[in-house]
Parts: C-alpha cells; sequence; structure tokens
C-alpha cells in the first residue's frame, strides 16, 4: 500500500533554535504538507511521542541538526497508515538477537508485521548505510552515514511521520501508548549503557546511577531485575523519593559519598562534573558509563589517582537494532513500566522547560492522538 495524499497534517516545526526557558526558540505548531512513505518506508499515524533530553539539545542548538526546519521528537509510538514500496512482510530480527529474545518476537508476529494498522515503536537511530565495518560488525550505532529521527529527518511531534523499516522497534503487546513511548530512546539507551558498565551479564553488582530523570528511572528498573544492587545519585528529594520506591538501596545527593565504593557507574545528567564523581566513587576496576549526547561543559580536569587501579571512563553512543528488540523483550519479560507525565498537544513549549530544570518525575509523553 502507498500513499500519494498531498494533504496536510499538523506538527511542531523548529525553525530557529533558542533556549526553553527564555521561550526565543522559534517552535511552532503550523500546518505542513502530510510526508508520503518513499521506498523502503512506513508512514505512521502517532499516538504518543516521548520527550527527551535529546530534543532539548535540539531545540537549544547544543547539537545542531543538518538543516532547519525540522520536527523534532524520536520516541514515537504509532499504526502504520501507509506503506512505500520494497518493504519486507514482517521485520526482520538483527542476526545478532540473543536466542530468549528471539524466541519470545517469534511467538508473537502480529507485532511484526508491517501493514496497516500494526502499532509500532520508532527511536533516534533511524537508518544507516548497512556497509561500512560497524554496521557489518552489529555496531550500527557508530555508522559514520547515520540518520537520527527528529534530527536528520523530521520526528515524531507531529500527527504522522514517515519512517525506514530499519528504524522500526516492535512493541510488547502489554504495553499502552504512553508507557511505551519513554522505552523508545530512554529506556534503550539505558539498555545500553547497562550493557556497556557490565550489568547484563556475570554476578550481581553494586551500581551507582547519577542522574534520575526518564533514562535512570528505567536503568534503575532493569538492574534491579537482573539483580544488582543500586545506588542512585540525584540532587532532587522528589528524584530520591521515586527511587527509592522503585528499588535503590540508597539514595542521596548528587555529590555525596556513597556508604561503599561501586562496581560500576552510569551518568545520566549532561554535565561533566558528575562523570568526575562517579569516577571518584567507583572502585579499581569499575567502569563509568556517560549516559550523553552532549556534556555541558566538558570532563574538567581530575586527579590521575582517581582513573588509575584500570577504571575506565567511556561513553554510550546511540544504540544497536539489538538492544531495542532485547531491551523491549526485558520490558515485558521483567514488567518495566516508566513514571509518565502527559503532555497535551499545546503544552509542549512549557514541557520541555520544565523537563530542562528537572520538574518531570520520570518521564513525559506528548500526545497527540487519544491514548489506546
Amino acid at each position: 500500500m502507498q500513499d500519494g495524499s498531498t494533504s496536510a497534517m499538523g506538527a511542531w516545526v523548529l525553525r530557529r533554535p533558542g533556549s526553553v526557558t527564555r521561550g526565543d526558540a522559534e517552535l511552532n505548531w503550523e500546518s505542513v504538507p502530510r510526508p508520503a512513505p518513499g521506498s523502503g518506508e512506513v508512514a505512521l499515524a502517532v499516538a504518543a511521542c516521548g520527550l527527551c533530553h535529546t530534543d532539548l539539545h535540539v531545540v537549544e542548538a547544543d547539537i545542531t541538526p543538518p538543516a532547519y526546519p525540522v520536527v523534532p521528537g524520536h520516541q514515537v509510538v504509532g499504526r502504520v497508515v501507509a506503506c512505500g514500496p520494497g518493504l519486507p512482510a514482517m521485520l526482520e530480527p538483527p542476526p545478532d538477537l540473543a536466542p530468549a529474545a528471539r524466541a519470545y518476537w517469534s511467538a508473537r508476529p502480529d507485532a511484526l508485521r508491517v501493514a496497516a494498522g500494526t502499532r509500532l515503536g520508532v527511536g533516534w537511530l533511524a537508518s544507516t548505510c548497512g556497509t561500512c565495518a560497524f554496521c557489518r560488525s552489529g555496531r550500527e550505532n557508530l555508522c559514520p552515514e547515520a540518520r537520527f529521527t527528529g534530527f536528520s529527518r523530521d520526528g515524531g511531534f507531529a500527527e504522522f511521520v514517515t519512517v525506514p523499516a530499519e528504524g522500526l522497534i516492535p512493541l510488547p503487546p502489554a504495553l499502552d501508548d504512553v508507557a511505551a513511548a519513554p522505552l523508545l530512546c530512554a529506556g534503550i539507551i539505558g539498555y545500553r549503557a547497562l550493557r556497556l558498565a557490565g550489568a547484563l551479564d556475570g554476578p550481581p553488582r553494586l551500581l551507582g546511577l547519577f542522574g534520575f530523570g526518564a533514562s535512570a528511572h528505567l536503568a534503575l528498573q532493569l538492574a534491579r531485575a537482573f539483580g544488582h544492587r543500586v545506588f542512585v545519585f540525584t540532587r532532587s528529594t522528589e528524584h530520591r523519593d521515586l527511587a527509592a520506591r522503585l528499588g535503590a538501596e540508597w539514595t542521596g545527593a548528587a555529590d555525596a559519598a556513597p556508604p561503599e565504593p561501586l562496581d560500576a557507574a552510569v551518568t545520566f545528567a549532561p554535565v561533566g562534573t558528575v562523570a568526575v564523581a562517579a569516577l571518584r566513587a567507583t572502585k579499581p576496576g569499575g567502569v563509568v558509563v556517560i549516559n550523553a549526547i552532549h556534556l555541558a561543559g566538558g570532563i574538567p580536569s581530575f586527579p590521575y589517582a582517581w582513573l588509575y587501579g584500570e577504571r575506565v571512563l567511556t561513553s554510550v553512543t546511540n544504540y544497536t537494532r539489538r538492544d531495542g528488540w532485547e531491551f523491549m523483550y526485558h520490558v515485558d519479560r521483567a514488567r518495566i513500566r516508566p513514571t509518565v507525565e502527559t503532555v497535551a498537544r499545546p503544552r509542549l513549549p512549557e514541557a520541555l522547560a520544565r523537563l530542562k530544570v528537572g520538574a518531570i518525575q520520570g518521564s513525559a509523553a506528548l500526545i497527540l492522538r487519544d491514548p489506546a
């Protein structure tokens, strides 16, 4: 099925970046042409789109898209309304998918059908070249030709969006639209960060999570499902309370000394000083993973002794298709659920400003259609 419609749709269009707190970004709800899917693409009617700190970075030009105007938003839940030519009948699982996740999705063929009415998710990674050394080795997250939803192509703060089939992520049927949206970047990138921290295999460990927003509150639930102890560091007392309710063994301020050294840590706050604090709290042989696409102020100078002892400081960059499919399997297996604040369509600028100052508990999702 191919839809060549040129009818209009509504979308939040970013024509000029600016501060969400000063309100000088040119981000407006506009009537724009509804996109038609090209070869290998589907069009989705968007139900909900999660808000992410990366959206803030795009709107405020901390990271600069290839061109303006652009429609932000990259945690998209929608239903197929049109298909371009050259699409498979079913989504193809990644070749390196873990056996348990492969069996899970094989038992749910309706979630994989590329057909009108199927509910699917879209994350940050829209497409890659498929031929470079990174793509050929299961590391397509590092592809130099990668294109990103809501950045190098229009995203999900709109009534409709087109997506390459490779950028689609199947969703567990038990999840409603609002609960699924924040999983599609915050959840998946947190999963990859835990993988890099060594928390997805091996014995239980003591993990530190620095910052506690959309991604961290999902990573905490996943870490607990894998049997790890978790300490949470965050400046907000409300966020510390949420962390405790979700299973954190200890919570403290962002710069607090933990009761014991950490085996590994993931930093979610996009501030360089937090990465240094995490490194200082980690024992020899430990790993600190920086989960941020932009780090305000860079990483400040620190004593070499804080790194010495074979500690590792690394970053997480995007995610792979394997990460997305496996994370959604674990979401269903462990009954991971986000805390979500719903945002009515006209309130997006206000919600982005609240996200910037840490006033949102857990995560938030922009509602484009009545939730299912």
